[in-house]
């Protein structure tokens, strides 16, 4: 079904409404796609080529993948490689550091497969949000992504670590971690008798519309090579995904945005991290999981608090509006914790237009949070148990 409503009559309009959600911005394709360029490579991008690309790490990398998972369209499974490391590995390093060096992504790898899955917990799958594309590359694509994963992973927290209040992709931190932080502020606040207003919201299609500009441009501004980032822009621009319904496929050339998983989810949450950055530089407390994102104004007057909020979502708009992305504002939790029973003074901030409705409770990260914390317990129990498994 349409997202206007209407009902679908055939495999190819629903391929097509279910790559134009998942995939905006691209455009249809018949067959093939526009071969890249290589660039010429100096001696600086052979000497990071080098430090990258070596042949135990070549190995790691393959050696991680799990055995007999579906391939993309070169039809190169994970086991061929592992069972053939000692031959293949030679090889793909001097491949690899070729591709690295000259920012070259072969046509082939740039090729995905796209798979739409239901989500689970759905009433019903009439929509195409619905339904969640799992993305299928090569194999080869992937040793690669794995490698530069590893590096970025490593430089950033070298170079310039990510905000503290971040915690994915930083050691010792975790969905646990993130409750965590939230249960101690708003007991603390508790405690002196002050509110804390929580707006909880997720940033909608950050992997499907974020610029590439914007994702090389992050990746600059936290110190990584030039090298690395010519390489990643190169494995976004000109990719062809393709899926299959029945008897009819689509393709489209997307153009916008990247697919989950490896280094672009690193990138991503480099991206976002701009964002706390913005909103903890002023009096209100920003903490994201990925794209998960929870902001937190804590005062003795609901007056105070609202107008504290209304500063933070002003300022999450005016970034969305610079990286063209959105947040819904009917997804967003707007939650009152306190211990009052009146909030005189009290107002909902708007968001997009939309005015929030406040709530009494809200589910987040998969924990529903009241305004009471009585679920606080249940959210200590998990805490507890990751400490121990550590």
């Amino acid at each position: 079904m349409a997202p206007t409503g209407e009902r679908t009559y055939s495999e190819g309009e629903s391929l097509d409404i279910m790559l134009a959600t998942h995939f905006p911005n691209s455009a249809a394709v018949e067959e093939g796609m526009v071969p890249a360029a290589a660039c010429r490579a100096t001696r600086v991008d052979w000497q990071v080529t080098a430090r990258i690309i070596t042949y135990r790490r070549v190995q790691w990398a393959i050696d991680s993948f799990v055995l007999y998972k579906s391939p993309g369209m070169d039809g190169i499974f994970s086991s061929l490689l592992q069972d053939g490391r000692e031959m293949l590995i030679p090889h793909l390093v001097r491949i690899f550091r070729v591709c690295l060096a000259t920012g070259y992504v072969p046509a082939l790898w740039r090729q995905v497969k796209v798979v739409f899955i239901p989500k689970p917990g759905r009433s019903s799958y009439c929509g195409p949000r619905d339904f969640r594309p799992i993305f299928l590359t090569s194999f080869l694509l992937k040793t690669m992504e794995r490698l530069v994963d590893r590096l970025l992973r490593d430089e950033i927290s070298a170079l310039q670590p990510l905000h503290p209040n971040q915690h994915v992709y930083q050691a010792g931190k975790s969905v646990e971690t993130a409750l965590h932080h939230f249960v101690v502020r708003v007991e603390k606040a508790f405690d002196q008798q002050e509110i804390v207003l929580g707006v909880f919201l997720v940033i909608e299609g950050a992997f499907d519309n974020t610029s590439y500009d914007f994702m090389c441009s992050a990746l600059t501004r936290h110190g990584v090579d030039q090298t690395i980032v010519r390489w990643i822009r190169a494995t976004l621009e000109g990719r062809l995904a393709t899926t299959a319904f029945g008897c009819v496929s689509r393709g489209v050339a997307v153009s916008r945005g990247c697919l989950q998983g490896g280094f672009i989810t690193t990138v991503m949450v480099l991206v976002v991290n701009e964002l706390l950055v913005r909103i903890n530089e002023g009096s209100v407390y920003a903490l994201g999981y990925a794209d998960n994102i929870f902001l937190l104004a804590v005062g003795k007057y609901p007056n105070t608090v609202s107008g504290l909020i209304h500063w933070a979502l002003y300022t999450v708009q005016f970034w969305c509006g610079e990286l063209g992305l959105s947040i819904n504002p009917d997804k967003t939790g707007l939650v009152a914790f306190t211990r009052k029973r009146k909030l005189t003074g009290f107002f909902e901030p708007p968001l997009f237009g939309k005015t929030l409705q406040r709530s009494m409770s809200v589910k987040y990260l998969g924990v529903i949070l009241d305004s009471g914390l009585t679920w606080k317990e249940h959210v200590y129990v998990k805490v507890k148990k990751a400490q121990n498994s550590m």
